[in-house]
């Protein structure tokens, strides 16, 4: 079974890119099982079953969705197999810059919208860095100029990326997407393999449920600005 990772901002459009994505799998008598990762709760998966996508839902709640994602993905590579899915699509929640959901030996996809603002590539971390292809979506939307000038910024965050613009309402670019995605070899499990980058620093008093502000009540994994040298 072949496997991808999806991850991107909120709101870019990643469910309709993976929409078209598996419209074009199934076209081809292929059978996708997609997992989408959110945090308090999602209708993506309704979207899912009304294009007749085999589809289940995970939400992280008051975990941080990279820890959640991490602790389940073995599972979720069980359940699609399960379902006899020729290839399983991971989406993430997207709601951190700081995510870093990619699996090395998995293909890595990051989408990312043109209406973000130009400075956004460089304000997102190990999510698009590490990606092997980074889809930009809603560039109907913006100048030729415009477009120009984002897919440099993306260029300049990753510069080892393959970038492809895609429409998730109409599918234009898929294809070619799924060319390059189909290229990469089938994994027998993602037990032991290595993730790209560290998940994002957890586990403070805060984490565990306190409520209570102020330096008495935090323990364990904090961080704090140093104010002392702009105020000489």
């Amino acid at each position: 079974m072949k496997m991808i990772t999806f991850a991107g901002t909120a709101s870019c459009g990643k469910t309709s890119v993976i929409i078209q994505l598996c419209k074009e799998l199934m076209s081809r008598g292929l059978k996708p099982a997609v997992v989408k990762f959110d945090c308090i709760s999602s209708m993506d998966e309704q979207s899912y079953n009304d294009a007749g996508i085999t589809v289940i839902t995970g939400l992280a709640g008051g975990l941080c969705p990279d820890h959640f994602y991490v602790s389940n993905i073995q599972e979720c590579w069980n359940w699609a197999h399960e379902n006899e899915a020729d290839i399983l699509i991971t989406e993430s929640a997207g709601l951190c810059n700081r995510c870093s959901p990619h699996i090395k030996g998995i293909p890595a996809v990051c989408v990312i919208d043109n209406l973000s603002g130009v400075n956004t590539p460089h304000k997102i971390g190990p999510m698009l860095r590490t990606a092997d292809i980074v889809v930009v979506t809603k560039g109907d939307i913006v100048s030729q100029a415009e477009r120009e000038v984002f897919t440099f910024r993306v260029r300049q965050a990753n510069p080892r990326c393959r970038i492809y613009s895609i429409n998730g309402l109409t599918g234009q670019g898929t294809f070619i997407l799924l060319k390059q995605l189909m290229e990469y070899p089938e994994v027998t499990g993602v037990d032991k393999l290595l993730l790209r980058f560290t998940m994002p620093a957890a586990l403070c008093s805060y984490c565990l449920g306190e409520r209570k502000v102020g330096h008495d009540y935090q323990i364990g994994n904090t961080k704090t600005m140093n104010f002392k040298n702009r105020m000489e």
